[in-house]
């Protein structure tokens, strides 16, 4: 950072140490609506499989739930 960009962080520090507990629980979290995951107030599953047959065939991919790629599967075993 330089000179304004660090005086500027330093100022947002300052402000978010004076807000009270309560204040930074509400805003230092985001909620980002989870397509399928939040259209249930509940799901339960018999076993793992189950479960991860589930996330297979109903969550969009981006949202991790998946199983990796053959692809991701190669980059984790290079490393």
């Amino acid at each position: 950072m330089q000179g304004d960009g660090l005086d500027d962080f330093r100022e947002q520090c300052e402000r978010s140490l004076k807000r009270t507990v309560e204040e930074r629980m509400r805003y230092g979290f985001c909620y980002v609506y989870k397509p399928v995951l939040d259209d249930a107030p509940w799901r339960s599953f018999d076993t793992m499989a189950d479960y991860r047959k589930w996330c297979r065939e109903n969550l969009p991919e981006y949202l991790g739930y998946g199983e990796p790629t053959l692809l991701q599967l190669k980059v984790l075993d290079e490393t």
